[in-house]
């Protein structure tokens, strides 16, 4: 796996006990072989007990996180595209479940609604009952409202990927696209704007999806839908 997670555990330990001390036995998003000793503790039995399922918990779902998101970026080495998470994460984690896709190599798209503008289907939709030129109206609002925040809308067709990039947006979403769509559409766009694919992504798709063009992959299954670890912690007698 990709070891991830261990400034998390190191947190749980020195929370209980000052007199904790780690020492780490590998780097974070170092990958490790099964039986890799990860860290060592010493300190009171009892802290070292009372964080013990805590530590552990932790580093299992970062470790999975980072070897899934490794995995994806492996996947599209040789293209110039970069892979995102997105906002399906476990409520109250988020901030932790991001920095694990930083350590296997991903980068993190939105953090929350307000660093940046999404104009999805259903916004589309509200903007449509208006008449033709929904998105059009959707961006200028946008910019009139929150003119220091950049832009994405999320297409679900190659007319819609023109109507967003006709309207200036830094980026547009190509959801649940085949590859030749993707493919018509970075030709379309011809850098107009960034394209991120997403939706329906699997790892087994990602070389043929980085082969389009496209700028961005997002894969909301790396933290969704991801596989924790198995770590234990055993005592010894020093």
């Amino acid at each position: 796996c990709i070891c991830a997670g261990l400034p998390v555990a190191e947190a749980v330990f020195t929370e209980l006990s000052a007199h904790c001390t780690i020492v780490r036995r590998v780097t974070e998003g170092q990958r490790c072989a099964a039986g890799t000793i990860l860290a060592e503790i010493a300190g009171p039995g009892r802290a070292i007990l009372t964080g013990e399922r805590v530590a552990l918990n932790f580093m299992q779902r970062l470790s999975g996180i980072a070897t899934l998101t490794r995995r994806v970026v492996d996947a599209a080495k040789g293209h110039a595209v970069t892979i995102l998470d997105t906002r399906k994460t476990t409520p109250g984690l988020r901030i932790l479940e991001k920095y694990a896709v930083t350590v296997g190599g991903g980068e993190n798209h939105r953090m929350g609604l307000y660093d940046r503008i999404m104009i999805k289907d259903n916004h589309r939709l509200v903007a449509s009952l208006e008449g033709p030129g929904g998105i059009r109206r959707a961006v200028a609002a946008c910019r009139t409202a929150h003119p220091d925040l950049e832009i994405e809308v999320e297409a679900d067709t190659l007319e819609e990927v023109e109507e967003a990039a006709a309207a200036g947006v830094e980026y547009i979403l190509l959801d649940n696209m085949s590859d030749d769509e993707m493919s018509v559409a970075v030709a379309r766009v011809n850098g107009r704007s960034l394209l991120e694919a997403s939706g329906g992504i699997t790892l087994d798709r990602i070389p043929a999806i980085a082969a389009t063009g496209v700028d961005f992959i997002s894969v909301g299954a790396l933290t969704h839908t991801v596989k924790n670890h198995d770590f234990t912690l055993l005592f010894e007698e020093v």
